[in-house]
C-alpha cells in the first residue's frame, strides 16, 4: 500500500513544486513506481514533468468535481506517473463546497490507485484553504519545504495549527513525514543559522540532504524536465537523489 505525501507550505516561492518534481524522478529512477498528484491550479509541477498543461485530456479536477476515473487522467512520463492539473482547478475550491464530503474528495480519487504505489506525492496549492484540507485529508504525511532564507519560520505556525486542526477532526492518521531545508548557500553564515534553527524546531524531521541555490535547478522547469534528467551531474540532482535515497529507507 502507497504512502501518500503532501508537499505543502503556505508560503510561496519556497521550493514546494521544485521538491515534488525532483523527489518524484529520482525515486523513480531508484525504481520505485511514483505518482505526482499535481493539485495546484498553477499546474507547474504538471509542466515541470513534461507535460503540456494546455493539451491535458483529463486533469485532477475532472477526477474530484466530475468523477472522472482516476485512471483515465494519470499520465505516464519517463520521470514518474502524474495526475495533471488544469486552470479550472481554481475554481474548484468554490464548487466543492456544494458537494457532499467536500474534504474527501481527493482522498476517495487516490484511495483507488494507492495500491498501485510505493508513494504518492501531491503538490499542494501555496495557501490553507479548502484544496490544501483535501490533500491533507488524503495524506499519510506531510513533507515540509523550508527555504534558508529570512522568512523561514514565519507562517510555519499557521501551517502546524492547521495540521493539528485537520489531525483531531478530518484525519487522524496525520504526521509530518519530514521537513527539507532548500535554497541553501553554504557561503552565509546566515542559511546555517536558519537550518539550525529549522532543526531545533522538528528535531528528527529534518532530511539530512539539504537542496542548494543552484542555477540548474532553476533552468530545469523551463525545459520540461526535473534537474535529475536536465542536469544529471548538477549539486542540485546530487541533493534530490540524496533525499529520495533517505526517503526510501523511511518507508
Amino acid at each position: 500500500m502507497g504512502k501518500i505525501i503532501a508537499v505543502v507550505n503556505q508560503k510561496g516561492g519556497v521550493g514546494k513544486t521544485t521538491t515534488a518534481v525532483n523527489l518524484t524522478a529520482a525515486l523513480t529512477e531508484a525504481g520505485k513506481r511514483v505518482l505526482l498528484c499535481d493539485f495546484d491550479p498553477q499546474a507547474n509541477a504538471t509542466s515541470g514533468m513534461g507535460l503540456d498543461k494546455r493539451k491535458i485530456l483529463h486533469s485532477v479536477y475532472d477526477v474530484v468535481i466530475n468523477d472522472t476515473p482516476i485512471t483515465e487522467a494519470i499520465v505516464r512520463t519517463d520521470f514518474g506517473h502524474v495526475l495533471p492539473s488544469a486552470a479550472d482547478l481554481a475554481g474548484a475550491a468554490v464548487e466543492l463546497i456544494t458537494m457532499p464530503d467536500p474534504n474527501y474528495r481527493l482522498k476517495q480519487a487516490l484511495e483507488q490507485v494507492r495500491h498501485i504505489y510505493d508513494v504518492i506525492f501531491i503538490d499542494c496549492p501555496p495557501s490553507l484553504e479548502l484544496l490544501t484540507l483535501n490533500s491533507l485529508a488524503a495524506a499519510d504525511g506531510i513533507l515540509v519545504p523550508v527555504q534558508c532564507e529570512y522568512y523561514a519560520l514565519e507562517g510555519l505556525s499557521d501551517l502546524m495549527s492547521t495540521m493539528r486542526m485537520v489531525k483531531k477532526r478530518i484525519n487522524p492518521k496525520l504526521e509530518i513525514f519530514g521537513v527539507a531545508l532548500t535554497m541553501f548557500d553554504g557561503r552565509t553564515n546566515f542559511s546555517t543559522q536558519v537550518a539550525q534553527e529549522v532543526r531545533r524546531h522538528f528535531p528528527g524531521k529534518v532530511y539530512g540532504a539539504v537542496i542548494p541555490r543552484n542555477v540548474r535547478l532553476a533552468e530545469a522547469p523551463s525545459h520540461g524536465l526535473p534537474v535529475t534528467t536536465y542536469d544529471k551531474h548538477s549539486r542540485g540532482a546530487h541533493a534530490y537523489k540524496d533525499m529520495a535515497a533517505e526517503i526510501i529507507k523511511k518507508l
